[in-house]
């Protein structure tokens, strides 16, 4: 069955730790948390102390931790989030000079290490680090904001990539994350998706936290 990842950054912040217990207890495997920098995307969120706050969440919920950086030079930052209890950091091809160096400084900090391209960005950069990481992360919208509509062309990118794994003989997860629904959520399953990250839709959706996370899990396991 796919992951669900919901992504803080559309969660109501005087409220985070309960969203995010609420979200977990529904059926939510992970906590996803979008750090911005206002350079590398236009908007600035949240940094390692928002991290560190919701590393006890974790740990008595049982979730996991993963931080997409969306920042310039991430690899300055890697200690400070690995410190601050995340489970995993991604980090944008586009952001990193070098690439290689950046994945390497966060496995050895002890944590997991994925990668992810923004929309315009070529699947094949992707190539030279695909035996580094354990998680792709597949843009389905130009970062930056939530609540933007998902980006059609979005199934054949991730197709690609899960293809470029299986090449390499790698059962790293393919993740989305921008614009994804209950309703659509299906389409980058079949492409090769296993984690989902969603933000407005789990914690600004139809319903509760609780029900939107359930409408997830019945999409998917409609699919089985």
């Amino acid at each position: 069955m796919p992951i669900l990842a919901p992504s803080i950054l559309a969660a109501d912040f005087a409220n985070l730790e309960s969203h995010c217990r609420e979200a977990v207890e529904a059926g939510a495997e992970w906590i996803h948390v979008d750090v911005m920098d206002g350079h590398f995307v236009p908007n600035i969120t949240i940094g390692p102390p928002v991290v560190r706050s919701l590393r006890p969440v974790a740990d008595d919920t049982g979730a996991f931790l993963d931080v997409h950086l969306m920042i310039e030079e991430p690899g300055r930052y890697v200690k400070a989030f690995a410190d601050a209890g995340a489970d995993r950091i991604t980090v944008h091809v586009e952001a990193c000079t070098h690439l290689h160096r950046t994945l390497q400084s966060i496995r050895e900090a002890g944590v997991r290490a994925g990668v992810t391209l923004n929309p315009g960005t070529p699947v094949s950069s992707l190539e030279p680090v695909l035996h580094l990481v354990d998680l792709v992360l597949v843009m389905t919208v130009n970062p930056g904001f939530g609540g933007q509509a998902f980006i059609p062309e979005s199934p054949d990118r991730i197709r690609t990539v899960r293809s470029m794994l299986d090449a390499v003989g790698s059962n790293a997860h393919v993740q989305v994350d921008g614009g994804i629904t209950p309703d659509n959520v299906s389409a980058v399953i079949d492409a090769g998706a296993d984690v989902v990250v969603a933000g407005s839709a789990v914690f600004r959706g139809r319903g509760t936290v609780d029900e939107n996370v359930r409408a997830f899990r019945r999409a998917w396991s409609q699919l089985a």
